[in-house]
């Protein structure tokens, strides 16, 4: 440790600087380490794959869109159906693989209970996918 030189005459001052040739000796020694193991690290096997070229399968599902006016009228696509004719038709949309979307467009005055009436009977028919379409720009 350095406290000072050697001349007794002079005031013993500690010596204000910091010897740095240890810490350059010990980065050097870890620079060597790490360019001695980057290169083990970055080691594969190469291995020979076979080529192949597919086109992704990409087959979208129809929707299908209901309207519910406020009088409870359901609209099949644009054309008006009963209930009857409702289920028939969910249940023929569930069979089909994959299965359509359901869009649900309701009237702002329709009840509650006709849009979940609709929502259960797609849930009965096994329809899983089903969307409410709403109109971004109304503002109350």
């Amino acid at each position: 440790m350095a406290f000072g030189g050697f001349n007794k005459d002079a005031q013993a001052t500690p010596m204000a600087e910091i010897n740095m040739i240890p810490l350059i000796d010990v980065m050097l020694v870890l620079l060597v380490i790490f360019i001695v193991t980057a290169p083990l690290l970055t080691h594969s096997v190469k291995i020979d794959l076979p080529k192949a070229s597919s086109q992704p399968n990409l087959t979208k599902p129809d929707n299908i869109q209901l309207g519910i006016q406020a009088d409870g009228t359901v609209y099949w696509n644009g054309e008006s159906v009963d209930d009857a004719v409702l289920a028939t038709r969910m249940s023929a949309a569930a069979s089909v693989s994959p299965q359509p979307e359901v869009h649900i467009r309701a009237d702002s005055t329709t009840p509650y209970q006709r849009v979940a009436d609709v929502m259960s009977a797609a849930a009965r028919t096994g329809l899983t996918k089903i969307g409410f379409i709403t109109d971004p720009t109304r503002r109350r």
